[in-house]
């Protein structure tokens, strides 16, 4: 993914209006006065927002703010309706929500490729004199404008969707072991905060299972609250099934392991309740360290819980780890589909007419 990471735009969007009716009346060489056949206008078109599978950020559609369709034709004689406007398609990556910024709802979660959302109707087109005839009036010259079309300012939030969040203070290793399960390149360096945005990647475990890998940026004490980008990291994180937290040995502040696994745990917490209940794997990085193994026992002992000892460097545990992933990952998918699933998405609000220029 390219340094120009972005996750969070806001745009404005206009329809296009419909185009006005036709007056207008047969005419031919045999007939010289003849009825009204003054076609409709054509409709304007709408502004849609679809997810496409090859994009990877937002970042397409910074420094294009406004967005707008083409207006519907003049309706035309011999009861022609006039050619409709032509729809906007705003290309977004999987796992964008679509919020109304007016209304504050959310429109839809476009989480798969080709999913749409018509945020912006085009406005209807005008009818024409024809449909104003009647018994009294059989020569109306009198059509309808087109109909106006709507506006909307939309907040477009990317949520990375991953079956697996590494998560973890920054320097643990997170990238590094990205970089080595998957053809992943993120940028690796030894200084915390080297990665400033999320990075995914696929891991093709054998011909069966492969799973997308997500490396989230290195959180800090205070991230619930925003703290170093908090919010824009930890949100990557709500969509994963499973979260892998990694913990460095011997960190190079001289921080306590044990105590960088519980404030991140605690961070996750705040953040989301839901977040500390996700199921998780507890990994020690760095295990060519002298002190990775003792670190390691010393965490089982504390926690309770399995932990893995692994090295991106020497390649020491990650076939356990990725075993481990795999059947934790079918359980859960197993668990998901035979619990019923339920949509959340908000209704497609009034919109407001376009401003006047």
């Amino acid at each position: 993914m390219a340094s120009n990471f972005v996750d969070y735009v806001k745009i404005c969007c206009r329809s296009g209006a419909g185009g006005p009716g036709a007056v207008h009346f047969h005419r031919d060489k045999k007939t010289a006065k003849g009825g009204p056949d003054g076609g409709d206008g054509g409709d304007g078109g709408d502004v849609i927002i679809q997810a496409d599978r090859n994009l990877g950020s937002l970042g397409n559609l910074v420094g294009h703010r406004h967005w707008k369709s083409e207006r519907g034709e003049h309706g035309l004689g011999a009861l022609c309706t006039g050619k409709c406007g032509r729809p906007t398609v705003i290309l977004v990556p999987p796992g964008t929500l679509v919020k109304d910024l007016q209304h504050g709802h959310l429109l839809k979660d476009l989480q798969d490729h080709g999913d749409t959302v018509v945020v912006a109707r085009g406005g209807r087109g005008g009818k024409g004199n024809k449909r104003f005839a009647n018994s009294v009036n059989r020569a109306p010259r009198e059509s309808e404008a087109g109909h106006p079309g709507e506006y909307r300012e939309i907040q477009l939030e990317l949520k990375m969707i991953a079956d697996v969040g590494l998560v973890g203070k920054p320097n643990a290793g997170k990238s590094t072991l990205l970089s080595r399960v998957s053809r992943a390149t993120p940028e690796i360096a030894d200084y915390p905060f080297t990665t400033k945005y999320p990075n995914l990647g696929v891991v093709h475990v054998n011909f069966d299972h492969e799973y997308v890998l997500a490396d989230i940026p290195g959180l800090i004490e205070g991230a619930h609250a925003g703290a170093g980008l908090g919010h824009e990291f930890l949100r990557h994180v709500e969509r994963t099934r499973l979260l892998v937290h990694l913990v460095e040995p011997a960190p190079s502040d001289m921080s306590d392991p044990l105590d960088n696994y519980a404030q991140i745990r605690e961070e996750l917490r705040l953040y989301d309740a839901s977040l500390a209940e996700r199921p998780e794997i507890l990994v020690v990085t760095k295990a060519e360290l002298p002190d990775a193994s003792t670190c390691a026992e010393f965490l089982r002992e504390t926690t309770g819980r399995e932990v893995l000892l692994v090295s991106a460097v020497t390649g020491r545990g990650l076939p356990e780890l990725n075993r481990l992933i795999i059947r934790k990952l079918g359980e859960l998918k197993a668990a998901e589909s035979a619990a019923t699933e339920s949509g959340v998405v908000g209704e497609l609000p009034t919109a407001t007419e376009p401003p006047v220029e």
